[in-house]
């Protein structure tokens, strides 16, 4: 089936996410959070877009980003391409890192573009990795709050709503849902699934757990899931594919 024909946004600005093969980690550690963040840096100097906020989780990552020079395809090889390049060459892997296509919908008005922005923010609570959206590290919320505008842009979303308006407004209760993944079939949550799989099989990251003779994997899956890993959480912290976890 022929691929959908990605939406144009008229403004030129785009809620954007690009996650990992078969949904595996891509940030194993702090070190490869702030890789990412210095490439978009990079590339924004050369692509000459702009970042409203991000978000960087353990498995995929948001943007809300406006493009002017590059469209979002030649951007995105450009970011992806880097990343994956040094990802592969630290954790001495080969081969794809991200799904092929990134995930996009175009944002046309201030409301939806705060929405989008809030929901961009919130991830990480909502994902309960922290109770709140200022703790969490890996997000552009803090850049908003401490007036650091060398990756966001932060001008224009002050611009609609003062920062103490900004505050309460990220930090308020909803239900948003936005473009995202489904992750409701999950069991336990991604900090207690790592350290169980790291208890079981030894394993530091995703690289190395590829890296094991193919007879002890399977054993180790087959364990995994009497700990109550769901399926799909499974391959997406181990890199293996869907269809061999099901199977087993």
């Amino acid at each position: 089936m022929p691929r959908q024909a990605r939406k144009k946004s008229e403004s030129g600005i785009y809620h954007i996410m690009l996650r990992g093969i078969n949904q595996q980690v891509v940030f194993e550690d702090d070190e490869d959070n702030i890789k990412l963040i210095e490439t978009l840096k990079t590339y924004k100097a050369i692509s000459e877009y702009k970042i409203f906020a991000y978000c960087l989780m353990s498995n995929h990552f948001h943007l809300l980003i406006k493009v002017e020079k590059e469209d979002l395809d030649l951007i995105f090889k450009r970011i992806a391409g880097s990343y994956v390049y040094w990802y592969n060459w630290k954790h001495r892997r080969i081969g794809h890192l991200f799904q092929d296509r990134f995930r996009s919908e175009p944002v046309e008005d201030d409301r939806y573009f705060l929405t989008v922005l809030r929901y961009i923010h919130q991830n990480p609570v909502k994902a309960n990795l922290v109770k709140s959206v200022e703790e969490y590290r890996f997000s552009s919320y803090n850049d908003y709050i401490n007036d650091n505008n060398e990756l966001v842009d932060i001008d224009f979303a002050l611009s609609i709503m003062g920062k103490d308006e900004f505050k309460r407004f990220n930090n308020e209760t909803n239900d948003e849902i936005c473009l995202d993944f489904d992750e409701k079939e999950f069991r336990l949550s991604d900090i207690d699934a790592r350290e169980t799989i790291q208890k079981i099989s030894k394993c530091k990251n995703a690289t190395d757990f590829q890296a094991l003779e193919v007879k002890q994997r399977n054993k180790y899956i087959k364990k995994l899931k009497e700990k109550g890993l769901s399926i799909r959480q499974i391959s997406r912290l181990t890199g293996i594919s869907f269809a061999i976890v099901r199977r087993l």
